[in-house]
């Protein structure tokens, strides 16, 4: 699996594939995409214009495989290409490949790349550039959150500028999804320091868009690319503004300053009814296959007794925070696959709301008022900690004032810390200097839970970062990448949730609805079970329509 944070979502996917994305959607269903313009299908697109989305947060790298936050990879997904991504239906098709061979032993993968791809400063693409990356992703120096995905490549070879070949040591199941990771250039990064280069904030990739412009907190630009191999993308630029607030995000997209922003339950529910939005906007939405959760620090003694662990979830009301938060947009979730999908167990039960049955839970792990000050302790410490979050995302904090709550009144003090977020993900998250965090993942089409679940995978700066640790866990994460057999990895992945549910390392919240507003002077969506932006390089506005000269 892998991370992000659309504005509050890290992100553990298959690579950018059709997105690491946050306006990027990777869906299970089109549950019920809400439109207009009904004679679209009809006009004839034309280039020009430029399209400008919200972001909540800024970038921090623009390497691909470095890149585990959704602003990041989303632009990582429009300047650099990758060996394969997904179709609108979330068929495996070839990109910078044009087609490849599986042996009989699943242990080779034999790619056929395009010929004439070039990178953006003229170079050509080749089979160097794909083996210069890979090796770069399995270089421990360069600290990829993503490697524990490739430990078993044992061998990359490039007998011949259009192919290149991937032995693996055993047969891995996501292998080629994973494989869906964009590629570097080898010969402008040869022998530095990736994570210190300036290519990371002024990348040269080979995709539909050139990058042109970073200002920090301010904006990215990336220019349409004239010779990428599919044709040219319709819209010449594709700019994206960090807008912290989505408030203010709301404001910029009805008076016309973005035409791309996500929407918060409160706004699509009640402000995108109004003449102004309906005026300037579509709405879209979707079942997302992402979650929402709480993560506990467990290098933290309190939260080292999965009882602690389990009455702090059973004190939490999801449906209530579904229903006054969401406004009803969102399912809850019992464990860390995609709902709805084959590796999601919907068999295990759902942690109850049950105040009476947590303070009995803390009471048998020893946790006691003994002062009478409404807070319990133990051994003379406090129940008391900080639970962390994003700034910028307003359900989350909704969602953490809620949560506070619910917790006062079984004993457990927390303050609510809202931090800002490149801070938030450097000086917190990778570092394992918080107690408790509220965050999301979104889900790769094929699991592979490693990265977020295997002990291997608790460094610093890995996407384990709650420290989580479960021998038998471990095992079966090792066993579900070996088998190909679906109904034998079902078996798994559904043994993996179990256990994961019965430890508690998270308090699994909700998977929430994709709320995605549109200008309507863009056409040329096609809402998929690949999400929205599947086909972004066809989106196009009509001459009468475009706003910008450049």
């Amino acid at each position: 699996m892998s991370a992000r944070i659309a504005a509050g979502r890290r992100s553990h996917n298959d690579r950018n594939v059709p997105l690491p994305g946050t306006i990027i959607f990777i869906i299970l269903a089109i549950a019920f995409a809400r439109v207009s313009s009904p004679a679209l299908a009809q006009e004839t697109p034309v280039s020009g214009d430029s399209l400008v989305e919200a972001s909540i947060a800024d970038g921090r790298i623009l390497i691909p495989f470095l890149a585990d936050d959704s602003a990041s990879s989303d632009i990582c997904g429009r300047v650099f290409l990758s060996l394969v991504k997904y179709d609108r239906d979330l068929n495996l098709i070839g990109e910078l490949a044009r087609s490849w061979d599986v042996s009989d032993d699943n242990k080779t993968i034999v790619f056929h790349l395009r010929e004439g791809v070039r990178w953006h400063d003229g170079a050509p693409c080749t089979s160097a550039d794909v083996k210069f990356t890979f090796d770069a992703l399995l270089d421990p120096k360069n600290a990829c959150p993503y490697a524990g995905s490739y430990q078993d490549i044992e061998e990359i070879s490039a007998p011949d500028p259009l192919t290149v070949v991937f032995r693996y040591r055993e047969p891995y199941a996501p292998a080629l999804p994973k494989l869906g990771m964009g590629v570097i250039p080898r010969h402008l990064l040869e022998g530095k320091d990736l994570r210190a280069s300036s290519f990371g904030r002024h990348p040269v990739g080979n995709g539909p868009y050139i990058f042109r412009e970073w200002r920090t907190d301010e904006h990215t630009i990336l220019e349409a690319n004239p010779a990428f191999y599919e044709g040219r993308p319709f819209l010449n630029r594709w700019v994206t503004r960090i807008i912290p607030d989505q408030a203010v995000q709301y404001l910029e997209f009805i008076t016309g300053g973005v035409d791309v922003t996500t929407l918060t339950p409160y706004q699509y529910r009640f402000r995108s009814e109004t003449e102004a939005f309906r005026r300037i906007g579509a709405k879209y939405t979707y079942r997302s296959g992402g979650y929402s959760y709480i993560g506990y620090n467990l290098l933290d003694p309190l939260f080292g007794d999965v009882r602690v662990r389990r009455a702090l979830g059973m004190a939490v009301d999801r449906q209530r925070i579904i229903d006054g938060v969401l406004l009803g947009l969102g399912d809850t979730i019992t464990g860390p696959f995609w709902k709805g999908t084959w590796s999601y167990n919907d068999a295990v039960p759902e942690l109850p709301y049950d105040p009476a049955g947590a303070r009995a839970l803390l009471r048998e792990a020893g946790w006691e008022d003994s002062d009478g000050d409404g807070v319990l302790t133990k051994d003379g410490r406090p129940l008391r900690f900080k639970l962390i979050t994003n700034q910028g995302n307003k359900v989350r904090e909704d969602v953490a004032v809620i949560v506070q709550r619910q917790w006062a009144e079984i004993g457990v003090s927390a303050e609510v810390q809202v931090i800002a977020w490149p801070t938030f993900l450097s000086e917190f998250i990778d570092k394992k200097k918080f107690q408790a965090v509220i965050l999301a993942w979104t889900m790769p089409v094929d699991p592979d839970p490693y990265n977020v679940w295997h002990s291997e995978s608790m460094g610093e700066g890995e996407l384990n970062f709650i420290s989580y640790k479960n021998p038998e866990v471990d095992d079966l994460i090792m066993a579900g990448v070996r088998t190909f057999d679906r109904e034998k990895r079902r078996a798994i992945y559904h043994r993996i949730h179990e256990l994961i549910a019965a430890d508690q390392p998270y308090t699994f919240l909700y998977t929430p609805y994709s709320l995605t507003a549109i200008n309507r002077r863009i056409r040329g969506i096609d809402p998929s079970p690949a999400g929205l932006s599947w086909n972004f390089t066809k989106w196009w506005a009509p001459r009468s329509e475009q706003k910008y000269l450049y």
